[in-house]
């Protein structure tokens, strides 16, 4: 071979090298599809909720944070709150979808694509002090009606330990649950435990008058998404999420900044 085509084979490699390498820093499949991906939550406070109108919470703020990271535009407004049963059903059929904060079980492994995680979680079973109910064992829930919020991990939680449905009362509000709680109408209440408490402060119910009388879970919050969504996508998202947790050496990551406004 000639050294003049040696080198003209050496320009054409190396202008399609450019041209490639371009057209990724252009037009990056992951960030299209992020931008592509529609994303759903609850009212779950500290991680997500409403307040005077507008979208907040740990998870949330993170969520922008990490979009940002990735070149991807993104505002609280963008995030759609509804009814726990109704987005987590949606998600399970796509397309394009992510709800979050969702508990990550064995149950959902494969329901889902995750990100995470964005924190430590405890699923629990509350009940009133004065009740004075001990459980030793999980065998002992079958003796108390349960308060849990539809497809949430606390009642899949309670199934997987063989509860009696007919014990498993439940609802699409927290705030209802509550207030069934204190009117003595469900006896516990199996939800995760930050969230259960900011509840129960919410309606102007000291914290102190409800004890934890069961452990159902430990485990990490996730954004959960529809398996339609690409590796890729999934991979920038979480590429994102890990760059907060980074220490740049301020005194604090810009992960842990977001926590500390909430808790």
């Amino acid at each position: 071979m000639s050294n003049k085509i040696k080198f003209i084979i050496g320009d054409l490699l190396f202008l399609s090298s450019v041209l490639l390498i371009s057209l990724f820093l252009l037009n990056p499949v992951s960030a299209n599809d992020l931008s592509k991906v529609k994303f759903i939550s609850e009212v779950y406070p500290p991680y997500n909720y409403e307040d005077a109108g507008a979208n907040k919470g740990i998870a949330i703020d993170l969520l922008i944070a990490a979009m940002k990271q990735q070149s991807v535009p993104m505002s609280a407004g963008d995030i759609k709150i509804q009814p726990w049963a109704r987005g987590y059903r949606a998600v399970l059929d796509g397309p394009n979808l992510c709800l979050f904060s969702t508990t990550r079980t064995a149950e959902r492994e494969n329901q889902f694509k995750w990100v995470g995680p964005i924190s430590k979680t405890r699923v629990v079973v509350l009940s009133k002090k004065s009740r004075g109910i001990k459980i030793g064992s999980a065998a002992d829930l079958n003796n108390y009606t349960i308060g849990a919020i539809r497809d949430d991990v606390g009642e899949q939680l309670l199934k997987e330990l063989g509860i009696s449905a007919s014990l498993i009362k439940l609802g699409t509000d927290a705030n209802a649950i509550v207030k069934k709680l204190q009117a003595d109408r469900v006896q516990l209440w199996a939800y995760e435990e930050n969230v259960a408490r900011w509840f129960i402060k919410s309606q102007g119910i000291d914290n102190s008058d409800y004890e934890v009388v069961h452990v159902l879970k430990e485990a990490e919050l996730y954004y959960a998404f529809s398996k339609d969504v690409s590796d890729d996508t999934i991979n920038a998202l979480q590429s994102g999420l890990d760059s907060l947790s980074v220490n740049t050496g301020a005194p604090t990551t810009a992960y842990q900044d977001i926590v500390n406004k909430y808790l």
